[in-house]
Formats: C-alpha cells, sequence, structure tokens
C-alpha cells in the first residue's frame, strides 16, 4: 500500500495536471459555447483525455517499473539524489524566468481577441445542428492533441508516475492508482460541467470570465506548475539524503 504522504503528493500532483492546457483551459472554452450545454460531448472530451493520459501512463509506468528494478541501488545513491535535488532547483529557476512582461502581453493579446475561426468551429462542434458521430470524432481528435501538446511538458504527470514506481504497489494495483490519479486530473472540469447544467446561463458569464482569466495567465499557470513539481523533487531529494527529518 501506498503511504499517507507519497499519496498527498500525488493528489498534489494530479490538481497541478487539473489546471493544465487540455483540462480546464479548453473544457471551459468548451463551456462557454452559448446555447444548451451539451454534457454528452463534454464528458466525451474529458473521457478521452483521461483515457489517453492512462495510456501513456501505463506505458511510462511498465518502462519506469523496469529501469528502477534494473538500478534500485543507484537511484538512491547521494549523486543521483543530490543531481535530483540540483533538477528541483533549476525548475524552480526557471519558473521564475517563464512568467515575463513579454509574456503576459502575448496571453493578454490572445484572450482579447477570442477566437474567430476557432470559436465559429466550436459552435458546430457543440451545437445543436451538428452530427452527433462528427461531433464525437472531433472532440476525441481534441482530447488527443491536447494531450500530444502536453506530453513534452507533463511534469506532474511524470512525477507522479515516478512516485508511483518508487513508493507505490506492483503489479495491476499501481494501474487502479494511476486511473484514480486521472480522474482526479478532470474532477475540477467535471464539476464545472456539472454546474454550467444545473445553473444553466447563470454560469455563462463567469464562465467567459474565467476562460479569458487562464488564457491570461497560462503564462504563470504554467511558470507556478514547474515551480511546485521542482519544489516537491528538491524536498523528496532532501529528505532522501536525511539532510532534514520531520
Amino acid at each position: 500500500m501506498i503511504d499517507a504522504g507519497a499519496a498527498g503528493t500525488l493528489v498534489v500532483l494530479a490538481l497541478l495536471d487539473s489546471t493544465s492546457f487540455g483540462t480546464l483551459l479548453i473544457p471551459v472554452w468548451l463551456l462557454t459555447a452559448p446555447g444548451t450545454v451539451r454534457i454528452g460531448r463534454i464528458l466525451v472530451y474529458l473521457a478521452s483525455v483521461a483515457l489517453a493520459y492512462l495510456a501513456l501512463g501505463v506505458v511510462l509506468l511498465v518502462g519506469a517499473r523496469a529501469f528502477l528494478d534494473a538500478h534500485a541501488h543507484t537511484l538512491h545513491s547521494p549523486v543521483f539524489l543530490i543531481g535530483q535535488l540540483l533538477l528541483g532547483i533549476a525548475l524552480v529557476a526557471v519558473s521564475q524566468l517563464m512568467d515575463t512582461r513579454r509574456a503576459r502581453a502575448r496571453a493578454a493579446e490572445r484572450a482579447a481577441a477570442g477566437g474567430g475561426r476557432l470559436v465559429r468551429w466550436r459552435s458546430r462542434i457543440m451545437g445543436e445542428d451538428d452530427r452527433r458521430s462528427a461531433s464525437t470524432i472531433a472532440l476525441a481528435a481534441l482530447a488527443l492533441t491536447a494531450v500530444a501538446i502536453e506530453a513534452a511538458s507533463m511534469l506532474p504527470y511524470l512525477a507522479a508516475i515516478g512516485v508511483i514506481t518508487s513508493q507505490g504497489p506492483a503489479g495491476p494495483a499501481s494501474i487502479v492508482l494511476l486511473a484514480g490519479y486521472c480522474l482526479v486530473m478532470i474532477a475540477p472540469a467535471a464539476c464545472l460541467t456539472i454546474a454550467r447544467l444545473v445553473a444553466h446561463d447563470a454560469l455563462q458569464r463567469p464562465l467567459t470570465r474565467l476562460d479569458q482569466w487562464l488564457t491570461r495567465h497560462a503564462a504563470a499557470t504554467t511558470a507556478w506548475i514547474v515551480g511546485i513539481v521542482g519544489f516537491l523533487l528538491a524536498a523528496h531529494a532532501i529528505f532522501d539524503l536525511g539532510w532534514f527529518t520531520a
């Protein structure tokens, strides 16, 4: 069984992952489409994201488990842990350089621009007149594209796989744990979808503002995610090195 500390780390990482481009920004953008909320179509998107992350995670988990079995001694050596500490410090430093004035200005321009062609495409796939099968395929493709774009920078997810590999259960139980992680990751967007369905038009304006805010602060959000992952890596290295004990 996984201990409480590792479980807490996984929850934090999953919540960080829930604020990404694919897990929050796109769902909020879809929810701001005018007219009746097509909850089934939002769920198709969220399920596609979760399944894509799970499939990728299983592949990485199997590879990480094999690597850990072959190099377990090296991964707990002082040299490796110091390298992990330095990587964590470097990520924290990089996070401070990501949220620049220029990046904020570009994000503000994107938020003000609205979307044009993208907004019309969203209206088609979320509207009443579009064919259900075509909408489902388009939303699943959008989800896979979002995951593919994020694959190179999914630091919280990679960190979570590292935690599951080193401190979690072996065999099918680790896949169940990874599936739970993916469910937590899409939970905020799912809650917003239910709220939008219940509150109808009352949430239209707040969601539009949230969409604009997320677009405007995308660089800052990414910087925070990178910084927190760096902090967690550094903190775990310090504890494993025995430099600090609770």
